[in-house]
C-alpha cells in the first residue's frame, strides 16, 4: 500500500542506502499530514543514517520540540489549522540557527518566494521530489549547522543530563525536570514560556506529573544556582523572570546528543 501510494506521487523510496551516513547523526523532523508519504519518507531518512521524528501538524510539532532537539524541519504547506508557511516563519524566529525545508505539492513561483522571504526557509522542494535529492539537500545542511555552532555557546547533553560552560570545565548535572525546562526555553520563540505552558510540558512528560507554579519556581531557582556556579563571577542570571508571563533564557545554549 505504501509503495503504491509512492508510485502514485511519482517517489521511489528505494530502502538501499544510497549516501554514506554524516558524521552527525542528523535529526530532523517531518511535518506532513499525508500519513502513508509522512511515514515513506521517515522510513527512507531513518535507512540514511538520520534520528526522524514524524507529526502530522504544526500543534504536534510544537509537542515535539519542547521535549526533542531537532536539526532540520521538512515542512509541507498544506497543513491542517496552522498553515506550513507560518510555521516556518515561527521556527525561523525561535529557532534561528535550525534548518528549515519546505516540501510541498504547492511549486508557484509565489509560493518559492514566500518561502524563502516570508519563511525563511533554507530550501524549497517540489512534490513529487527524489528521495536522493531530499538526503543530499538534509545532509548539505547538516554540515551547515555542525559547522556554524558557535564555541561560546553551552552544551546540553541531552543523554548524560549535564550542561557544560564554553569554557569547558567540568559539566554541570542536571535532573531530569531541569533538562526538560532547559529544552523548552531553548527552543521556544525568544527562548520565552509562560509559567502555565513550562507546568503543561511536565505533564505531557514521561512520568506524567505537573507541577504548581510555586515548585516551578523553587526548580528555576534550584537551575540558575547550578549554572552560576558554572559561570564567571559577576555573569547576569541564566534565567530571568519575565513579569506577568514566565520565563526566559539568557545564555545560549546547544542541544547535543
Amino acid at each position: 500500500m505504501g509503495r503504491l501510494r509512492s508510485a502514485l506521487l511519482g517517489l521511489n523510496f528505494d530502502m538501499t542506502p544510497a549516501h554514506s551516513t554524516p558524521p552527525h547523526r542528523l535529526t530532523v523532523a517531518i511535518v506532513e499530514d499525508d500519513s502513508l508519504l509522512r511515514e515513506e519518507m521517515a522510513i527512507h531518512l531513518r535507512s540514511q543514517g538520520m534520528q526522524v521524528y514524524a507529526v502530522n501538524s504544526a500543534s504536534a510539532l510544537d509537542d515535539l520540540t519542547a521535549r526533542a532537539r531537532i536539526d532540520v524541519f521538512v515542512i509541507d504547506l498544506n497543513l491542517p489549522g496552522e498553515g506550513g508557511l507560518s510555521l516556518c516563519s515561527r521556527l525561523r524566529t525561535s529557532m534561528p540557527q535550525a534548518g528549515i525545508v519546505i516540501c510541498t505539492g504547492r511549486s508557484s513561483l509565489v509560493d518559492r518566494i514566500a518561502s524563502y522571504k516570508q519563511g525563511g526557509a533554507d530550501a524549497f522542494l517540489a512534490k513529487p521530489v527524489s528521495p536522493d535529492e531530499l538526503v543530499l539537500v538534509l545532509e548539505s545542511l547538516g554540515r551547515r549547522l555542525q559547522a556554524s555552532t558557535s564555541i561560546q555557546s553551552w552544551l546540553l547533553s541531552l543523554r548524560d543530563r549535564s550542561l557544560r560552560a564554553p569554557d569547558g570545565q567540568a559539566p554541570v548535572a542536571l535532573t531530569e525536570r531541569e533538562k526538560t525546562l532547559l529544552v523548552g526555553l531553548v527552543q521556544a520563540t525568544n527562548h520565552t514560556l509562560a509559567s502555565g505552558v513550562l507546568c503543561d510540558i511536565f505533564g505531557q512528560h514521561e512520568d506524567g506529573q505537573t507541577i504548581s507554579k510555586h515548585s516551578l519556581e523553587e526548580l528555576v531557582a534550584r537551575l540558575r544556582k547550578k549554572i552560576k556556579s558554572a559561570q564567571p563571577e559577576g555573569s547576569a542570571a541564566a534565567i530571568k523572570s519575565v513579569w506577568g508571563v514566565g520565563y526566559q533564557l539568557c545564555i545560549p545554549i546547544n542541544l547535543v546528543h
